[in-house]
């Protein structure tokens, strides 16, 4: 099962396939933003297998990533 995680973008670059960074839990990954066109260096998206699929605003994401906190499924770290 996959599960779409929510991220803070860190820089963007155009052309045919807009790449950039995200931080996923403090390491920066890439990123291909052609399904969210309009997002923003600073913005929170949903990305699954390194595909922005949405942009979230700031309170969803963070709400978002305390629900995966409280069950111990804490971004880039592994379960115990």
């Amino acid at each position: 099962m996959c599960v779409a995680v929510p991220v803070r973008v860190l820089d963007l670059a155009g052309g045919a396939m807009p790449m950039g960074h995200v931080d996923h839990d403090g390491t920066a990954r890439v990123c291909c933003f052609a399904y969210v066109p309009e997002v923003r260096v600073g913005d929170f998206v949903v990305v699954q297998n390194g595909f922005a699929l949405d942009i979230l605003d700031q309170a969803s994401a963070e709400a978002s990533l305390a629900a995966f906190a409280e069950v111990n499924l804490t971004v880039g770290q592994p379960r115990s």
